[in-house]
C-alpha cells in the first residue's frame, strides 16, 4: 500500500534514522506507543515494551525523569524488542545519561535550561548518530510563547488566555526550537505538535508541514479514554494523513496496564489500514445487517468472534462476513477468507476463490478459523517487509 490511495500525495520530508528504520521520506508511516511503569523498574518495563513490540509496536518511548530511571536503561535496552525513545523534560543531564542506550531522545530544546544544556545535548546525539524530536504540547508551551500568545502568570503558575492558545503558538513554539538545534548545526530532527482539542491540533500541523520538511509525529495529547481516544485520534491523525501529513503516528488511551496499552497499537494500525497505507492484523468487513440477511446466520456475532479469536494475528489478513448475497459475493472476492450465508447455509472463498459450500451456519466459525489458522502459517507474500536502512 502506498500514498497514491490518498487524496492528497505525501508530504515529502528529510529522512530521519531512528534504530532500524528511516522516518520520513517514501517509508511506512510508524506506528508508536508509550510505557506507563516505572523506568527505574527494568523488569516490568522491559516486560511491557516487548508486549507493545509483540502486538506490532515499532518505537516506544519510555519516561526518563530520575536517577534511577537513567540507569536502568542499559539493562532495558538489553532486552527491549523495540527502538527506544528517552522522553526527556527540564534535566538536560538525563539525556547525556540516556544516549548510549536509546535510538532517539524527545525534549523541548526551549525548556531544559541555558544554549549552553542545548549544546552538550546535541553533542551527545551526535556522538551516537540519534535524531532528536522536539515535542510541543499545548499544555506545556514556553513562558515567552506563552505571553506572547495572551497568556498571564497568577504566581508562578502561566494561566492561558480564555479562549485557549491559537494553533500559530504550538508553531512558533516548534519552530523555535527548530532554530536553536539548526544553529548548533544539528538537523536530524522529529516534531510534534500536539493538543487534546482535535482542529487545533490539525490546523497547528498543516501550519508546520508548510513552513519545514522535518518529519512529523502525529497525535491528540490527553484525548481520553478508549472511546473518546479512538474518536479523537481518528479524527485529527487521520484527517492528517489524509493530506498527506505525518510520518509516525501514536494514539494516546488513559491506560495504565498492558492490554489496554496495546489497544494504542492496535487503533494506530487500523487507522492506517483504514486509509489503505498499511495492513497489519484482521481486519473484519461486515455487513451492517437488515431484513435481506438469512434467518440463523448471526453475522454480528460471527464477526465479533472472528476478531476476538484472530486479534493476535499481526500478520494482515482481511476477512469478510456477509448476511446475503447481494453485496457478499463482491466483498469475498476482495477478502483473504470470506464467508456468504446463502439460504440455510454459507459459501466461504479465498481471495476469491469458491473453496466451501454448504457449510452449515453452526459451523462456519469452526471452519473459517481453521483456514485463519493455514493462511497464517503459510509462505505467503501478504506480510508486509519491514523496510530497514542498512547503510
Amino acid at each position: 500500500m502506498t500514498s497514491e490511495t490518498l487524496p492528497q500525495p505525501r508530504r515529502p520530508t528529510r529522512e530521519v534514522k531512528v534504530g532500524p528504520f528511516v522516518i520520513g521520506g517514501d517509508q511506512p508511516i510508524r506506528v508508536q506507543s508509550m510505557t506507563t511503569t516505572d523506568t527505574a523498574d527494568a523488569d516490568a518495563t522491559v516486560a511491557q515494551i516487548n508486549a507493545l513490540a509483540e502486538a506490532g509496536c515499532e518505537i516506544v518511548r519510555i519516561t526518563v525523569d530520575t536517577t534511577k530511571a537513567a540507569r536502568a536503561l542499559p539493562e532495558i535496552r538489553r532486552r527491549a524488542a523495540a527502538p527506544l525513545v528517552a522522553d526527556i523534560h527540564y534535566n538536560h543531564r538525563l539525556a547525556l545519561e540516556a544516549a548510549p542506550c536509546v535510538d532517539k531522545i524527545r525534549i523541548n530544546p526551549g525548556n531544559i535550561g541555558s544554549i549552553e544544556n542545548v549544546r552538550k545535548v546535541v553533542a551527545r546525539a551526535n556522538e551516537f548518530d540519534l535524531p532528536i524530536r522536539i515535542g510541543v504540547n499545548q499544555g506545556s508551551l514556553e513562558r515567552e510563547i506563552g505571553l506572547k500568545y495572551g497568556a498571564r502568570i497568577l504566581g508562578n503558575v502561566m494561566i492561558p488566555p480564555e479562549t485557549g492558545y491559537p494553533a500559530e503558538a504550538l508553531v512558533d513554539s516548534a519552530l523555535r526550537n527548530v532554530e536553536i538545534l539548526e544553529g548548533l548545526g544539528f538537523e536530524r530532527i522529529i516534531i510534534s505538535v500536539k493538543s487534546s482539542k482535535v482542529p487545533l491540533m490539525v490546523r497547528a500541523y498543516r501550519l508546520l508541514a508548510a513552513a519545514c520538511d522535518y518529519p512529523l509525529h502525529l497525535g491528540v495529547t490527553e484525548a481520553g479514554t478508549k472511546d473518546n481516544s479512538n474518536i479523537k485520534s481518528s479524527l485529527g491523525i487521520g484527517a492528517l494523513l489524509l493530506d498527506g501529513i505525518g510520518d509516525t503516528i501514536r494514539v494516546s488511551i488513559a491506560a495504565r496496564v498492558t492490554p489496554e496499552k496495546i489497544e494504542e497499537v492496535r487503533t494506530g494500525f487500523k487507522i492506517l489500514q483504514a486509509l489503505g497505507l498499511r495492513r497489519h492484523g484482521v481486519e473484519v468487513v461486515s455487513c451492517p445487517t437488515c431484513g435481506r440477511e438469512d434467518q440463523g446466520f448471526d453475522t454480528t456475532r460471527i464477526a465479533l468472534e472472528l476478531e476476538a479469536l484472530n486479534s493476535h494475528l499481526t500478520r494482515p489478513l482481511k476477512l469478510s462476513v456477509m448476511g446475503c448475497y447481494v453485496n457478499g459475493p463482491g466483498e469475498a472476492a476482495e477478502a483473504d477468507l470470506g464467508v456468504v450465508a446463502g439460504g440455510t447455509t454459507a459459501k466461504i472463498y479465498r481471495r476469491g476463490e469458491l473453496i466451501d459450500s454448504l457449510v452449515p451456519f453452526d459451523r462456519v466459525i469452526e471452519r473459517m478459523s481453521e483456514l485463519i489458522r493455514e493462511f497464517d502459517a503459510a509462505d505467503d507474500s501478504a506480510r508486509e517487509p519491514v523496510r530497514i536502512d542498512t547503510a
